[in-house]
């Protein structure tokens, strides 16, 4: 086979399915077609991270991971998913029923809903929408709807003061994440992912035209990403489940499935949010060197995700978790001036002339906005006085 034929495979078994469907339900078989992968690729994905994360904390901590179930330890997410399963489902006598029950239900969907625009591969999006950034982060906003009815339902205190800083943490950073898009929407002159996709796809000599190559979409990147941690609740960001602090947060009185379910949607939102930032700044399906074409580009996205999730995993085992004062202080008072600048800096490259100029001036409106803000949010730092200790005679 050739490469083209390699790289299209999986919509030619498609077609050479849906041929034999009768015409009155291709589409909807269509449909089917393009959802099912979905729903087994990232759940599949998510079993796998499960796992090497564990390995990897472990690795990092100087200590064993999982290797008991299967080669290596490798099929604990089975023995994980088995225990969920047959695990008893306790519900609160006191709790909304019908709310508790619905709540990582929605997490879940929404998590799946935002995959519906990330095209995966050439020509292998579910929906090519005009507007699939806006759907992307409007489907994102049913997250914190999710978090606020699972702490709410639970008729516990710990359980919705958890959902209430889940909340505060997640609107506050939201407002970043998609600040920080905004840059690549003004680049790219559409809202339609397939579009900003195709637009980093071009290379010049061997060098690929991804937005992350320019001053304007690295800080983009960065800001964007330090976004998705906080939007996924991953350390250094996990302050809505610190168990040393609230219990595990706003899913305290969930057990067996339903927690499993949380646990999934979380991760689902992690692999979505970095689909997002592949898609807008690292040139989503699109190889990293023009000699590197001739791989299927469905490869290249999943490595590049591979990549930011081992990101992700280092960052985990390496930062201390934020008090909640730092969290929403790094959030209002640098995150957010720091995308309104980006914001800025990305107009001024477009309306002046290419050149070692233009990267030396977007380069200097970006780095000195930035220590200044720095120096600023450590010098309104409260200092804490040292705690003294008395014993009891």
């Amino acid at each position: 086979m050739t490469p083209e034929t390699i790289d299209r495979i999986f919509i030619i078994w498609k077609h050479w399915l849906l041929s034999y469907a009768p015409a009155g339900v291709q589409p909807l078989f269509s449909a089917l077609l393009s959802v099912v992968p979905v729903l087994a690729v990232f759940p599949l994905l998510f079993a796998i991270t499960t796992v090497l994360e564990r390995k990897g904390l472990g690795r990092i901590q100087n200590r064993y991971g999982p290797n008991r179930v299967g080669p290596y330890g490798f099929f604990q997410p089975i023995a994980d998913g088995v225990k969920s399963l047959t695990k008893e489902d306790v519900v609160p006598r006191t709790a909304d029923q019908v709310v508790h029950f619905l709540a990582p239900l929605l997490l879940v969907a929404a998590a799946f809903l935002a995959y519906a625009v990330l095209p995966v591969g050439r020509n292998m999006v579910v929906a090519n929408l005009n507007a699939g950034v806006l759907f992307f982060f409007a489907v994102g906003s049913l997250v914190e709807l999710a978090v606020f009815m699972a702490g709410w339902s639970s008729r516990n205190k710990y359980s919705l003061l958890g959902a209430m800083r889940a909340i505060a943490q997640m609107i506050s950073y939201e407002v970043p994440l998609v600040l920080a898009s905004v840059v690549v929407i003004m680049a790219a002159g559409s809202l339609s992912t397939v579009t900003i996709v195709n637009m980093q796809a071009s290379y010049t000599g061997i060098w690929p035209h991804w937005f992350v190559f320019t001053p304007w979409g690295f800080v983009g990147f960065v800001l964007f990403m330090i976004a998705a941690t906080a939007e996924a609740n991953r350390s250094p960001f996990d302050l809505p489940e610190g168990e040393s602090e609230i219990v595990a947060g706003y899913y305290i009185e969930y057990s067996g499935f339903k927690f499993a379910l949380f646990f999934l949607g979380e991760y689902l939102g992690m692999f979505a949010t970095s689909g997002m930032a592949i898609t807008l700044f690292l040139g989503g399906w699109a190889a990293p060197f023009s000699f590197l074409t001739w791989v299927p580009s469905y490869f290249w996205f999943f490595a590049k995700l591979l990549v930011l999730i081992a990101g992700f995993i280092w960052v985990r085992g390496t930062l201390p978790r934020l008090r909640m004062d730092q969290l929403m202080n790094f959030a209002w008072k640098f995150m957010l001036p720091m995308t309104l600048l980006n914001i800025f800096v990305a107009g001024a490259w477009h309306f002046m002339a290419a050149g070692s100029v233009r990267w030396l001036v977007c380069a200097v409106l970006i780095f000195a906005p930035s220590v200044l803000l720095a120096l600023g949010l450590e010098k309104g730092k409260k200092k804490i006085a040292a705690r003294t200790y008395r014993f009891a005679e």
